[in-house]
C-alpha cells in the first residue's frame, strides 16, 4: 500500500514538474475566420510536450470535437467545428496537465471580408508579369540582413541573396502598369531560412510566414492592396511537394510519415510522364513521387491526412488573409495526384470564381493536357487545377524561328503543337510563355535577333492561352541555363542604388533596348480590352513558303496575324487563301504601326518581320 501510494505521489511531483515546462510555442493557422463554407478547422498545435496537456475552448459557436495526438509528444491536433452562430472575436485555448493550468493560448477569429467567396481569379484577359523578388528590385537595404537568419545579403554572389524585397516590388508597380501588363505573379516570398541558396523561394522554412528579408506579412498584404489599386492582380506561389530540411516541423516532425525517407539520399528521377503512363513501373512511380529535389529539401508525404489538410488550410488562409486572386503551384505532377484533387475541390469548393495555374513541366502534349481540369483520362483522373502550363508550345517557340522552315521545323513546330489541341479539355486555359526562371531567357534562346523576338512576342499575346512574361524580357535581358540559374535570375538594371544603370527610365536603357519596351507596350495596351483576343475562336493556315498566317476571331471581329520566317526575302501574301476569314472586311488597321491598311488583297512582309491587322467592315 505505501509502494502504491509513493508511485501516485511521484507521478503527481513528475506531472506537476511537467506542467511547469509546457509551452506552446504556435498555432496554425495562427487565426481564422468567421463566415467561411467549411465549418471544420484543425488546429495544429506545437509546444513541448504538450500532448500531456488536455485542451479545452469555451467560445459560442466554436466547438471542440476531436483532439489527436501523434508520434511527437510536442503536437497536438485540434479539430473544431466553426457554426455560423460563431462570432468574430478572441477566445482561450486551455490547457491542463492534471489539475494544473498552464498559460492559455489566445485564438482569434476574424470576420470574413462581405464578397470574399466571391473574387475573381485571374484569365484570358489577363497577361501576367512574373518576378524574382530577390533580383527586382531593393526597396529596403535595412532588411538585406535580419539578425538571426543563417544566409546574409551577397550580390557578388549569382547564387547569393541580392537584397530584393517587396517593397522594391511596390515601388515599380506603375512600372509594370505602364507597360500594360494585367497581372503579377512572384516566385515565392515566403520564409526560406537556409544556410545557401536561399534566394529563390523554393525551400520553405515557414508556411505561415513571409520571409523578413522580403518584409512581412503585412507587407506582402500592402502589395496586394497595391496591385489592386492599380488594377494588377496578383498570383501567389505555393509549393506543395516539398520544403526545406531546416524547417521547424522537419527538424521535430509530427510524425515519421510526414516526409518520405530512405536510409541515404535518393533522388526524385524526375520523369512526370510515369504518372499517366499506363505501362510505368512502380519502381519508377514511386521513384518520382518520393525521391527527394535535392538534399536540402525534404519531399513532403500528403498521403499523411493531417499534412494535407495543413497544406490546405495554410492555401485557404493566405488566400483569405492576402486576397490574392490566383495561385501558381508548383512541380504539380509532384504530390499524389489524389491529393492535389482534394486540394482543387476544396479550394474551389471557397472561392468558386477563383483560378489556379499548375506547372506541369512536360514535354508532350498528351502528357500535360492529362493534369488539365476535366482531361479526358482513360483512368478518369481529374486534377480539378484549371489551367496548366504549356511547355511544349513553349519549346516550339523558342526553335520556331531559329530554323529554317522545313515539313515539321520553323513555323511547323508552332503549328504542330496547336494542332495537338484536340488533346486538351480546354486548350484556351493554358499558361504560355517564352521562358521563366527556370530556363534560357528568350533573348538568347533567339541569339539576340530582335526580328526573331518581336516575332515570337507577338505570337504569344496573340495566339490561344494566357500569356506570360518573366521580367527583364521587355529590357532584352540576356542568360543561358547551362551558366546557372544565377544567370537566368539576374538583377534588373536600376533595382538597386547606384546601379549604373536604370532600366525602369527610357533614358537608362538603349536604343534597342527601348525598341522593345515601345513593341511590347504598344501589344499589351492593344490586347488590354480585345475580346476577340481573349475569348475568340482561333484557325490557321498551315505555314507555306516560311509564312504562317492566323486569326482570332468571333462574330463581328476578327485579327490577323502573319509572321515571316524567312530571314532574306519579302514575301507577298495573296488574300484568296484567307478569304474565308477576309471576306467580310473591307480595310484593317495595323496594330504594331497604327497604319490604316485599304486593301485587303495582298500583302508584303518584310524578312523576319510580323504583321497584326485589325480588320474592320
Amino acid at each position: 500500500m505505501k509502494t502504491i501510494i509513493l508511485l501516485v505521489l511521484t507521478f503527481t511531483i513528475n506531472l506537476f514538474s511537467v506542467a511547469q515546462d509546457i509551452r506552446v510555442a504556435r498555432v496554425d493557422p495562427p487565426f481564422w475566420w468567421t463566415g467561411m463554407k467549411e465549418s471544420k478547422l484543425q488546429l495544429l498545435v506545437y509546444g513541448s510536450d504538450i500532448s500531456l496537456a488536455n485542451p479545452e475552448i469555451n467560445y459560442p459557436g466554436v466547438q471542440l470535437f476531436e483532439v489527436i495526438k501523434v508520434e511527437n509528444p510536442n503536437y497536438l491536433f485540434l479539430n473544431l467545428n466553426i457554426t455560423p452562430e460563431a462570432l468574430p472575436g478572441k477566445f482561450s485555448i486551455i490547457f491542463k496537465v492534471g489539475d494544473r493550468l498552464i498559460p492559455p493560448y489566445q485564438y482569434e477569429l476574424r470576420a470574413r471580408k462581405t464578397g470574399s467567396a466571391e473574387r475573381q481569379g485571374f484569365g484570358k484577359n489577363d497577361v501576367i508579369y512574373l518576378l524574382m523578388p530577390d533580383r527586382f528590385s531593393n526597396g529596403d537595404p535595412t532588411n538585406d540582413n535580419v539578425a538571426g537568419m543563417m544566409e546574409k545579403a551577397n550580390r557578388s554572389n549569382p547564387d547569393g541573396r541580392h537584397g530584393g524585397d517587396i517593397k522594391g516590388i511596390i515601388n515599380h508597380l506603375d512600372y509594370i502598369k505602364e507597360l500594360g501588363f494585367t497581372a503579377l505573379w512572384c516566385n515565392p516570398l515566403l520564409e526560406n531560412d537556409n544556410p545557401e541558396y536561399s534566394y529563390h523561394g523554393y525551400a520553405v522554412t515557414d508556411f505561415y510566414k513571409t520571409d523578413l528579408r522580403f518584409g512581412t506579412n503585412k507587407d506582402y498584404k500592402q502589395l496586394v492592396t497595391d496591385c489592386h489599386n492599380k488594377g494588377l492582380k496578383v498570383i501567389m506561389d505555393f509549393i506543395f511537394n516539398h520544403c526545406s530540411i531546416y524547417s521547424w516541423m522537419i527538424q521535430d516532425l509530427p510524425e515519421e510519415t510526414w516526409i518520405h525517407q530512405f536510409e541515404k539520399f535518393t533522388r526524385s528521377n524526375f520523369r512526370a510522364s510515369t504518372i499517366s503512363d499506363p505501362y510505368a513501373s512502380e519502381f519508377d512511380r514511386t521513384r518520382m513521387l518520393t525521391g527527394w529535389f535535392d538534399k536540402h529539401m525534404a519531399d513532403l508525404d500528403q498521403r499523411n491526412e493531417l499534412l494535407a489538410n495543413y497544406l490546405i488550410q495554410n492555401t485557404i488562409w493566405w488566400i483569405e488573409f492576402s486576397e490574392i486572386d490566383g495561385i501558381r503551384i508548383d512541380t504539380q505532377p509532384y504530390p499524389y495526384k489524389e491529393f492535389m484533387t482534394h486540394w482543387g475541390e476544396r479550394v474551389f469548393d471557397e472561392y468558386p470564381n477563383f483560378n489556379v495555374v499548375g506547372e506541369t513541366w512536360l514535354q508532350k502534349e498528351s502528357i500535360t493536357s492529362y493534369f488539365q481540369k476535366d482531361a479526358v483520362n482513360k483512368d478518369g483522373y481529374n486534377s480539378n487545377i484549371p489551367v496548366i502550363t504549356d511547355f511544349p508550345l513553349q519549346g516550339a517557340i523558342t526553335k520556331a524561328f531559329n530554323e529554317k522552315d522545313t515539313w515539321s521545323d520553323g513555323l511547323l513546330r508552332l503549328y504542330y503543337v496547336l494542332t495537338q489541341d484536340f488533346l486538351y479539355a480546354h486548350p484556351e486555359n493554358t499558361l504560355t510563355f517564352c521562358d521563366n526562371h527556370d530556363l534560357t531567357r528568350y533573348f538568347s534562346s533567339i541569339k539576340e535577333d530582335i526580328n526573331k523576338w518581336k516575332a515570337g512576342i507577338t505570337f504569344l499575346l496573340t495566339t490561344r492561352g494566357i500569356p506570360m512574361i518573366y521580367y527583364g524580357t521587355e529590357i532584352l535581358m540576356t542568360g543561358e541555363e547551362h551558366q546557372g540559374h544565377g544567370f537566368i535570375r539576374e538583377d534588373f538594371p536600376g533595382g538597386w542604388e547606384g546601379d549604373s544603370l536604370n532600366a525602369f527610365t527610357r533614358e537608362g536603357r538603349n536604343n534597342l533596348q527601348n525598341e522593345a519596351f515601345n513593341f511590347l507596350k504598344t501589344l499589351l495596351n492593344w490586347r488590354k480590352d480585345k475580346d476577340v483576343i481573349h475569348l475568340g475562336k482561333l484557325k490557321h493556315f498551315v505555314p507555306q513558303d516560311e509564312v504562317y498566317v492566323y486569326f482570332r476571331y468571333s462574330e463581328n471581329k476578327c485579327v490577323m496575324v502573319a509572321i515571316n520566317n524567312s530571314s532574306k526575302e519579302m514575301k507577298a501574301i495573296k488574300a484568296s487563301r484567307y478569304k474565308e476569314c477576309l471576306g467580310k472586311y473591307k480595310y484593317a488597321e495595323n496594330v504594331l504601326t497604327d497604319e490604316t491598311v485599304n486593301y485587303l488583297d495582298a500583302f508584303t512582309l518584310a524578312p523576319k518581320s510580323v504583321m497584326v491587322l485589325e480588320l474592320k467592315k
